[in-house]
This record gives structure tokens, C-alpha cells and sequence, in this order.
């Protein structure tokens, strides 16, 4: 073979070599997005996580994160406590906070005064004051009945509950058992959330369920 015609060989061949190397990380590369393996850095793993907080609609769990990125809840908990002190130090507005078994990024409590002068000149739904006042009783006296409530609050409260079932603050607790076996009512999820509580050890101040007062429901 001529020297032209070896050089020519040698030439296809090492096209053919890179085209096939080409394949070959292509191919890793889509397998990597669509199973989710890619190593993240660092920062990039915090802007992940922080995202998914960000976007959620409710507080999402470590466990769901780490589901979602493929990668170990140990490691995503460091990175939500990094987060969190990253947040604690810029000292903004916005605070990562854990919330119903979640976490959501919440403002922060220095700031309600502004926000709440904010959301009074808009108009929204709130609960009525025996919705409010019976929501309380239920909070603070979980799980408790509608007798019981009755006795506390000292009026009917039928439509107060199927208001508070419908908003999805509080749920059935199962049946007490005495005379009538009358259904037990609690505090929901939705309810932690709404309050922004961790649990229920979180509870507020009676006076902060003022901010729930206002128009009928």
C-alpha cells in the first residue's frame, strides 16, 4: 500500500475511533439524565435541594429529596442544615424552616407585622369567629367531640366542623368510647401547615388564631 493510501487508512480509522468514543459518552450521558446518577457538586447538590423546596406545595420531606435526586437522605440532611445556616446568616426575610415532618422556605417571624398589614388590604377567605373559636377548642383540647366542644364554647358547633372538614384543618379521630360512642375530632397536616408548626408542641398563642378571624365562611 503507498504511502497516501496508508495515511488515508489510518485516517478513517481514527474517525472511526472517535466517532465511537462520541457514542459512547453520549450514550453515558443520556443514561445519567434519565436515571439521575450524575454527580452533583456541592453547590450544586444545595441549589437542587433548595429548588425542590422552593417548588413543592406543601414541606417536603428530607427522604422525599433524596428519592427524587438519587441520592442518600444522610447527605441531603447535611445539605438542608447547610441550608438552613445559610439562610440563618444572611438574616433576609425567608428562613428554611421544618414544618408538619417537611421543610419549607417561610418568612420570618420579625416580618409578620408587614405581612400581615399586607394580606389585610387584600381580600381573602378566613374563617368565622365560631370556626376560629371551635378550631382552638379542637387544637388545644385534641381529640375532643362535639359534646365536649359544646361544653367549652357553650353554643352548637355542627356547622363550624363541616366548615373545618372542608378547609381540611382538622380530621375525624375515630369513636369515643361512651354512651353514643360520639366521633373524636384533631388537628390535621394541613393545620400545621397553615400555622406553620414543626408539630404540635409548636402550637401558637390563642392570639395568634386572631389572624385566622374575619369574614364568614
Amino acid at each position: 500500500m503507498s504511502e497516501a493510501g496508508r495515511a488515508k487508512k489510518t485516517k478513517e480509522v481514527a474517525e472511526s475511533e472517535a466517532e465511537a468514543a462520541n457514542a459512547i459518552v453520549v450514550e453515558v450521558d443520556e443514561a445519567s439524565e434519565i436515571e439521575g446518577e450524575r454527580e452533583l457538586s456541592a453547590a450544586e447538590l444545595r441549589g437542587a435541594v433548595e429548588s425542590l423546596i422552593f417548588v413543592a406545595e406543601e414541606p417536603i420531606a428530607a427522604r422525599a429529596i433524596a428519592d427524587v435526586l438519587k441520592i442518600d437522605v444522610t447527605t441531603i440532611d447535611e445539605t438542608i442544615g447547610d441550608l438552613a445556616t445559610e439562610f440563618d446568616r444572611r438574616s433576609g426575610g425567608l428562613q428554611l424552616r421544618e414544618i408538619a415532618g417537611g421543610w419549607q422556605i417561610a418568612t420570618r417571624p420579625e416580618y409578620h407585622e408587614h405581612i400581615r398589614a399586607y394580606l389585610k388590604s387584600k381580600p381573602s377567605a378566613k374563617l368565622s369567629l365560631a370556626a376560629l373559636e371551635t378550631l382552638a377548642v379542637i387544637a388545644y383540647k385534641q381529640p375532643v367531640t362535639i359534646p365536649e366542644i359544646l361544653d367549652i364554647r357553650g353554643v352548637q358547633s355542627p356547622s363550624a366542623i363541616k366548615t373545618l372538614l372542608d378547609k381540611r384543618l382538622i380530621v375525624a379521630r375515630g369513636r369515643k368510647e361512651t354512651v353514643g360512642r360520639p366521633m373524636m375530632y384533631g388537628t390535621s397536616k394541613e393545620f400545621l401547615i397553615q400555622f406553620g408548626l414543626k408539630d404540635l408542641s409548636e402550637l401558637p398563642s390563642i392570639e395568634d388564631f386572631q389572624d385566622l378571624a374575619g369574614g364568614g365562611s
